[in-house]
């Protein structure tokens, strides 16, 4: 099993705000949409968090309308192959710990602390500040 961040979704439904996509991040959307589409053909069996299924709405409300951001997360909720944890309060304040010590955003450290408790060493990721956990691979790129 791999935990999937936050910003695999993003990468595959946010539309760039210029007409022409460069190459480089073309490819990176084509590569998130292929790990959606795994995971929504139930091909592949992934975690994550109810915060990053949160940080995932917050921010397609902001570029996407609310209807296709209802049926993005809804989608996502529906899914049986995606198990999707909630942190406790003694979570995040570890996730605050290793933020601090690894130098990272809050919300992928705590990634980092639920993949530990889930006995996971994967991430689905386009996000390179994973690169410093020398114990995890970052899938993605």
């Amino acid at each position: 099993m791999r935990f999937v961040d936050a910003s695999v979704f993003l990468h595959a439904y946010l539309r760039p705000s210029k007409k022409k996509i460069p190459e480089d991040i073309e490819a990176l959307k084509g590569k998130a949409r292929g790990i959606i589409r795994r995971i929504s053909q139930d091909k592949e069996e992934v975690i994550t968090s109810l915060v990053h299924i949160s940080e995932i709405a917050n921010i397609l409300e902001v570029r996407a309308n609310v209807e296709e951001t209802c049926d993005i997360v809804s989608g996502l909720l529906s899914l049986p192959n995606v198990e999707i944890v909630e942190p406790s309060k003694k979570t995040y304040e570890s996730a605050i710990e290793d933020s601090r010590s690894y130098k990272i955003g809050i919300n992928d450290a705590l990634a980092w602390v639920l993949m530990r408790q889930e006995g996971i060493s994967e991430i689905y990721s386009f996000d390179s500040d994973f690169d410093s956990i020398h114990d995890l691979k970052r899938l993605g790129e």
